[in-house]
C-alpha cells in the first residue's frame, strides 16, 4: 500500500466510524501509531478531522446519522472491549434485540457481517446494520427521542409485545443493589417491554455506571441474566451481582491487556467466582468486526 493509498484508507475509516482510536487505526492499516499521527495531521490541516486524547473525530461532511459526535467519552475503550465480550455471547442465526446505548452500538459494529435477525429501536443501529446482506433487520416504530435517536412510547411498546427474541442487550445509566436504572421514564417502559420479549436479558455497562441510580428503575438485579462490564468493576458491585445470581462477564480493558502481554506473571491462572468470567466463552461462531460504519457519541451508556 502506498502512502497515498494508506491516507485515503485512513480518511475513509475515520469518516465511516465518526470516532476511531489511534491503536485501532494502526492495527487496521498495519502501521505504527506514530505513522497514524503524521497522517492525521494532514486530515486536521484539511479540516476533515480533529484529534483528541487517544483518538480522532471526523469533522468533515458525513452521510451518517450524527448522534455521538459531541461527546469525548473517557470510557470509550472500555465500551469497545465490552462490545467484543458481548459479541461472543451471540450465536449465528440468533434473534436478538439491541437498544440505543453507545456500548450496545459498539456491539452492533462487531456483528454487521454475521447471519442474525436483529430487532432494534435505535436509528443509529438500524442505519449501521441496514447495509448488511446477512442481517435480517426489524425496526421498532414509535416516538423518536431526538437526543438519543431511539423510538419509545406506546407504539413501540405495543410492537415489542408481539415480538420474541433470544436475547435483549440493554444499556443503563446506573446499577445499584436496588437494580438497573435509566433517566428517561418513557425509555424505561420500552426497556421493560424489551425484557419481556426476550428469553434472556443482558446488560452492557462500563464500571462507571455501578453504584449509581437514576430517575426510573428498569428491573431488579435478579431479573437480568448476565452483566457484561469491564475489569475496573469493584468488589462490592461483584458481590451484589453474585448474591442476586447474575452471571458476570468481565471484558479486559486495553490497559490490562497491554500489561498482561508485558508481564509473564499475569498469565498465571487466578481463582474466580463461579458467577464471574474474565476469559472469552466459546462462541458458536466467531464474530466479525466491521470498520465500515460508526457514530461518535454515547446516548445512554
Amino acid at each position: 500500500m502506498t502512502t497515498d493509498e494508506r491516507r485515503d484508507r485512513l480518511r475513509d475509516l475515520v469518516k465511516d466510524r465518526g470516532f476511531a482510536a489511534l491503536g485501532e487505526l494502526a492495527s487496521q492499516l498495519s502501521v505504527s501509531e506514530s505513522t497514524i499521527r503524521r497522517d492525521l495531521e494532514m486530515l486536521e490541516e484539511a479540516g476533515l478531522a480533529r484529534r483528541t486524547h487517544g483518538g480522532v473525530y471526523w469533522t468533515g461532511d458525513s452521510d451518517t446519522i450524527s448522534v455521538f459526535e459531541s461527546r469525548n467519552d473517557d470510557f470509550w475503550a472500555a465500551k469497545q472491549s465490552i462490545g467484543r465480550a458481548a459479541s461472543e455471547l451471540i450465536a449465528d442465526h440468533d434473534t436478538i434485540l439491541l437498544d440505543g446505548g453507545s456500548t450496545v452500538y459498539e456491539l452492533a459494529r462487531l456483528i454487521i457481517h454475521r447471519p442474525l435477525q436483529v430487532v432494534t429501536n435505535s436509528l443509529p443501529v438500524a442505519h449501521l446494520l441496514s447495509t448488511s446482506d446477512s442481517i435480517d433487520l426489524v425496526m421498532i416504530g414509535g416516538c423518536v427521542r431526538g437526543r438519543t435517536s431511539v423510538t419509545i412510547g406506546p407504539l413501540a411498546d405495543s410492537q415489542l409485545a408481539n415480538i420474541h427474541v433470544t436475547t435483549a442487550f440493554l444499556s443503563v445509566a446506573g446499577v445499584s443493589p436496588r437494580g438497573f436504572f435509566n433517566s428517561d421514564m418513557m425509555l424505561v417502559e420500552s426497556e421493560k417491554a424489551m425484557l419481556a420479549s426476550a428469553e434472556r436479558g443482558i446488560v452492557l455497562a462500563d464500571h462507571s455506571k455501578f453504584g449509581k441510580t437514576s430517575l426510573s428503575r428498569i428491573c431488579e438485579l435478579n431479573q437480568i441474566d448476565t452483566v457484561v462490564t469491564d475489569d475496573g468493576l469493584d468488589s462490592d458491585a461483584k458481590a451484589w451481582l453474585e448474591s442476586a445470581g447474575v452471571q458476570l462477564r468481565l471484558a479486559q480493558s486495553p490497559l490490562t491487556q497491554s500489561s498482561q502481554a508485558q508481564s509473564p506473571q499475569a498469565q498465571s491462572p487466578q481463582a474466580q467466582s463461579p458467577h464471574e468470567s474474565s476469559t472469552p466463552a466459546p462462541a458458536a461462531s466467531p464474530s466479525n468486526s466491521s470498520p465500515t460504519h460508526s457514530l461518535n457519541n454515547a446516548n445512554l451508556s
